[in-house]
């Protein structure tokens, strides 16, 4: 891979700063969108709470708070819907590692919820955070009527089906084992993977409420950012340790499923990742610098190192 430039650098720098200075807002949302451990059901709210502040990058609820704060929106307006999608997400990695789904017992470097509680308590964990994400946007005090409505249809569309997560999930089942085209292995992690991404970083947008072309621009960005993060998830799962992913390794090799990293070899996979990461950035060009910030998102995606 090619080295760095200066002013990637500082781009990767900033959006470094910009995570850590967030972190704790995201925290905090998190934890005042979900239930007290002691409230009953206290195990069901254990289980979420397991789950939920088990660590993570928050990448999705960061990519939100950057893309509303770069054009002009107030951090306090997008936290709620910040909180939404990690709610969501974290759902998704719940039911991901069941048995009857990647069957994985850890997760940020701890049992998965199932291992840690039940699978029937894993199911409702992950089935209550859904629920949680939409009553957390419905009720935003701080964002508009006509607004929240758009954000509840956007996370709807990115986490379900014919063209979210779900559908990404159900194609991700049906590759298992199988030899999958290009376009197939594109089309099913830009649904698994990508909606959310794009969905997180038009969010953002929309609270800030940016005009066609700027939001065309953003999904344009958040769709190769999705791809950018999806081949570097692959490549992790087959370069990286347990330490540093915090979750089993060499996994999707081991049960057979299509990946950038099985389909094109590591090299290759590299190089498609180079070329995301610079179709994100050639997104940005409209807004004459001043997105700044979400190249440098772009660049510390490219170069994670779980």
């Amino acid at each position: 891979m090619e080295k760095r430039s200066r002013s990637d650098e500082a781009f990767v720098e900033r959006a470094r700063a910009f995570l850590k200075a967030r972190r704790a807002a995201i925290e905090a949302t998190l934890d005042r969108l979900v239930p007290r451990e002691s409230e009953p059901p206290e195990r069901l709210h254990r289980a979420i709470r397991w789950s939920l502040f088990a660590g993570g990058k928050r990448f999705r609820p960061s990519l939100l708070l950057a893309v509303g704060e770069t054009f002009g929106a107030r951090t306090e307006a997008l936290l709620a819907t910040a909180g939404a999608f990690e709610l969501v997400h974290t759902y998704s990695l719940i039911h991901d590692d069941l048995p009857a789904m990647d069957d994985d017992d850890l997760r940020r470097g701890r049992p998965t919820c199932h291992v840690r509680f039940d699978e029937a308590t894993a199911i409702l964990a992950g089935d209550a955070l859904q629920a949680l994400a939409f009553q957390a946007i419905a009720e935003e005090e701080h964002v508009d009527l006509t607004t929240r409505a758009l954000l509840v249809a956007e996370l709807a569309r990115a986490a379900g089906t014919p063209r979210g997560m779900v559908a990404g999930q159900a194609f991700d089942l049906e590759a298992e084992g199988r030899v999958v085209s290009e376009a197939a292995l594109e089309r099913m992690h830009r649904f698994k993977t990508g909606a959310m991404i794009v969905a997180a970083a038009r969010a953002g947008a929309l609270i800030a409420g940016v005009s066609d072309d700027y939001l065309a621009a953003v999904t344009e960005y958040g769709m190769q950012l999705g791809l950018l993060f999806q081949i570097t998830d692959d490549l992790l799962d087959v370069t990286s340790t347990v330490g540093d992913l915090g979750k089993t390794p060499g996994k999707d090799l081991r049960a057979g499923k299509a990946t950038y990293a099985t389909l094109y070899g590591v090299s290759a996979a590299h190089e498609r990742a180079a070329r995301a990461c610079a179709d994100a950035c050639a997104a940005l060009d409209r807004f004459d610098g001043g997105a700044d910030l979400l190249r440098g998102f772009a660049l510390l995606t490219l170069h994670r190192k779980a």
